[in-house]
């Protein structure tokens, strides 16, 4: 008997969101505040879990549980090699190194699908859902706190394959409620989308001191200036 899986990871997940979206980095970002070498950074890290990911899902296609959520629209990796040029250069492979946190989030991914691949799902939800789902808010946050170009450095938000997003999704929780899983393995498909939340808000912390370093000397440079300022009025008069 199928199982609402859906509905499960939606509500199953729904703390772990809200932690997530209330790390430093992440609550900075939705205010505006976003340092060009974090934000860079972070590019870099998702560039190594998709490609992960990507890679093992591609090679699960025929799997009965896995394959029928892979789906080429939703695939970020080209996406993210473009933003990557645009940050860091055409040689860009050679400049990026995955954090500690990416790290460990590519060997869990890696773990997952070679000990029990159908846990894949959780991760492909957590990431690739929310990406479509807010990915157009995030894109614009972006654009204006670095006062980016239409699309320089913002790939990663644009689903170009993708006409109608509410329609995909509606297709896609259409999938997750009609593989071939048991309740045991929903709870545990779900357990492992709370992980993948997990390894992002560890990704989310390691930005935080990059970022906190940047709005620091942002502050100081002002401030210095403030006083520089004040000394010459103070000359004047």
């Amino acid at each position: 008997m199928p199982v609402a899986l859906a509905s499960q990871l939606r509500e199953g997940t729904k703390k772990a969101h809200t932690m997530a979206e209330n790390t430093g980095f992440v609550s900075c970002f939705l205010k505006g505040v976003v340092d060009k070498v974090s934000y860079r950074t972070l590019v870099a890290d998702l560039w190594f879990v998709y490609s992960a990911m990507e890679e093992e899902i591609g090679r699960l296609a025929g799997h009965p549980v896995v394959g029928p959520i892979n789906s080429q629209a939703l695939n970020r990796r080209e996406s993210l090699e473009q933003d990557l040029a645009f940050y860091f250069g055409g040689d860009w492979r050679n400049l990026i190194r995955a954090t500690p946190g990416a790290q460990a989030y590519v060997g869990r991914i890696r773990q997952v699908a070679k000990d029990s691949p159908e846990l894949l799902v959780g991760h492909h939800y957590t990431r690739y859902i929310g990406d479509l789902s807010g990915g157009q808010i995030l894109k614009n946050i972006a654009q204006k706190a670095m006062n980016l170009g239409e699309h320089d450095g913002l790939r990663f938000y644009e689903f170009d394959a993708i006409a109608d997003e509410k329609a995909f999704k509606v297709n896609y929780r259409l999938t997750l409620d009609s593989l071939p899983i048991d309740q045991a393995m929903a709870d545990r498909i779900v357990e492992e989308a709370n992980q993948a939340f997990h390894c992002n808000m560890v990704m989310f912390q390691e930005l935080e001191g990059n970022l906190i370093a940047a709005i620091g000397k942002v502050l100081f440079g002002f401030l210095t200036r403030r006083q520089r300022s004040g000394s010459t009025e103070a000359v004047a008069a």
